[in-house]
């Protein structure tokens, strides 16, 4: 276990990734919402906007991957989990490695190295899905390892986000061809209208991602149960 004022700086960069997370995610959703407006913007505007939208939102996937190590060392630190030091340092080691994926693809965008970058990063969230889900499910069924309900909760919800947040990926991954087929053929509700509907389905996982991001900073403030 750490020393209590670790523990309080542990919380104090928690609450910076959150806002990190949140807040440049705001910004990438309305960037993307100005993309839409054709009609007010032309094409090379619109492709200025939707690249200011990939780099800021290397915000809040790089706040995502930190939320994992962090989130380790914070309940050990707190001494809701005794976690042996490799455990924790293993975590730092699974963040270091998702954030140089992460990194790497993207300014290595549109090659292979980037494509085995990105299925790699995938397997990686998947099995950190499953990480959270599970300890959540447990704890909630088993009191251990985590024994406060909200705590429990807490992570199963943040694997919910895992998953929420991979859908958005499933969701958004049509857009590559279609936006290369507007580019190449110009705007027209031929090639329009297909990417309209596929940043459309890709937004309701992101609310889902804004709400379930909320219900989890309330649980860690306020631990009601």
């Amino acid at each position: 276990m750490f020393d209590i004022g670790i523990y309080q700086l542990l919380v104090f960069v928690h609450i910076i990734l959150f806002v990190l997370w949140l807040g440049a995610d705001v910004g990438v959703f309305l960037l993307g919402q100005e993309f839409r407006r054709r009609e007010k913007y032309d094409l090379p505007q619109r492709l200025v906007l939707l690249q200011l939208l990939v780099n800021l939102d290397m915000v809040p996937r790089t706040a995502w991957a930190l939320m994992v190590p962090l989130t380790i060392t914070m309940v050990d630190a707190g001494g809701w989990w005794d976690l042996p030091s490799w455990v924790v340092m293993f975590s730092w080691a699974v963040g270091a490695i998702w954030i140089w994926l992460v990194w790497d693809a993207h300014i290595y965008d549109q090659t292979e190295r980037a494509m085995r970058d990105r299925k790699i990063e995938s397997v990686l969230k998947v099995g950190l899905t499953i990480f959270y889900l599970g300890l959540g499910i447990v704890s909630l069924m088993q009191g251990e390892p985590l024994a406060p309900v909200w705590l429990a909760t807490k992570a199963l919800m943040f694997g919910v986000i895992f998953a929420a947040a991979i859908m958005i990926d499933v969701a958004f991954k049509p857009v590559g061809p279609q936006l290369g087929k507007l580019i190449e053929e110009g705007s027209s509700d031929a090639t329009e209208i297909p990417l309209l509907n596929t940043m459309n389905k890709t937004r309701i996982w992101v609310w889902v991602v804004y709400l379930l991001l909320l219900a989890t900073a309330f649980l860690g403030n306020v631990k009601p149960i």
